[in-house]
């Protein structure tokens, strides 16, 4: 697998994210099968891994620490703070709080530095110079190594930025969601140079086309219940965009999934994406992906065929879409 630089970072162009094998899109995967998932990743040469406590409550941390330890040297380990998970806050970017999630976080990752520690979502009572104060502080302890920003809107990376170097934002991006190229956020990331990892590049398991309104999702344990675009009625409704991709997929010899994954990774150089997963033949599909080639013409011919197309439905539910950054 090639590399790609990630702000001042250097990661294998596909990072994997852990969050499917503890939780959000069903019940937790056995810890031995993610612990086999996130090993083949790294056989297959991935170098970058992305977790946070609030994933299974503290749970995926542990798994990826026990996945990585015995190898730790060889990989990029990023995490998440921003949710109170001991009080009542909700969004907690508090600077004791950063410390406190900081020094639990490297006990469950049983290491001794977080290479890319993301602020998951910004919380408008404490302004975002302190909690980059915050960070930079862990980063002259060597407890940290670079600042992330996860859905920031421009004004609020730019702000931070000023403080301490962010290395990479991470939001919501791939061709059925496409919010970042319209509010400044990717234009803000190539102007500072910071990277970007798109977080759902295969539409949250949609465009993968193994989803239709008649899967079945547990209203319990998978988040998409909740979200307007996954009602049965809209995932009927934007099938348009699954036969678009699936023109390509036998020019390709790929599948939706690799496509959609090529269409991101032709779009920047430092676009990282971060398919994530649990079962290891939905990792080695996605990691094809980097072998697909799509041309000039290919990319053409899709942007000018999705422009006449209508995804349905909002991308997170309202309770969530009220913590996405929408600073002007």
């Amino acid at each position: 697998m090639k590399t790609r630089k990630l702000g001042a970072l250097g990661d294998s162009e596909l990072c994997a994210g852990c969050t499917s094998i503890s939780a959000s899109y069903g019940s937790a995967a056995d810890i031995q099968q993610g612990i086999q998932t996130i090993h083949s990743a790294h056989e297959k040469g991935v170098t970058f891994f992305d977790t946070v406590e609030v994933y299974g409550a503290y749970t995926d941390e542990k798994l990826v620490g026990e996945a990585l330890a015995s190898i730790r040297v060889q990989f990029i380990i990023a995490t998440k703070f921003g949710f109170d998970l001991v009080g009542s806050e909700g969004l907690n970017g508090r600077p004791e709080n950063i410390k406190r999630v900081a020094d639990e976080s490297l006990k469950r990752l049983k290491t001794d530095r977080i290479d890319l520690f993301y602020q998951h979502r910004f919380g408008p009572k404490v302004p975002i110079e302190e909690v980059a104060g915050a960070v930079k502080v862990l980063v002259a302890q060597g407890k940290v190594l670079h600042l992330g920003l996860s859905e920031a809107s421009a004004a609020t990376i730019r702000q931070a930025h000023v403080v301490q170097r962010v290395t990479a934002i991470q939001t919501e991006y791939s061709f059925m969601e496409r919010d970042v190229e319209r509010n400044g956020v990717l234009d803000v990331c190539e102007e500072l140079g910071i990277g970007f990892v798109p977080w759902g590049p295969i539409g949250i398991g949609y465009l993968t086309a193994k989803l239709d309104a008649e899967t079945p999702l547990d209203p319990n344990k998978d988040l998409r219940t909740g979200f307007d675009r996954f009602s049965p009625e809209n995932l009927a409704a934007t099938r348009s965009v699954l036969v678009l991709l699936k023109r390509l997929t036998e020019e390709k010899m790929a599948t939706p999934a690799q496509i959609a994954l090529a269409w991101l990774l032709a779009q920047k150089p430092w676009n990282i994406p971060i398919p994530g997963t649990r079962r290891i033949d939905h990792l080695v599909e996605n990691l094809g992906a980097v072998d697909v080639v799509l041309t000039t013409a290919d990319l053409d011919e899709m942007e000018v065929a999705v422009a006449k197309l209508t995804v349905h439905g909002g991308r997170m539910n309202a309770d969530q879409m009220t913590i996405v950054d929408k600073a002007v």
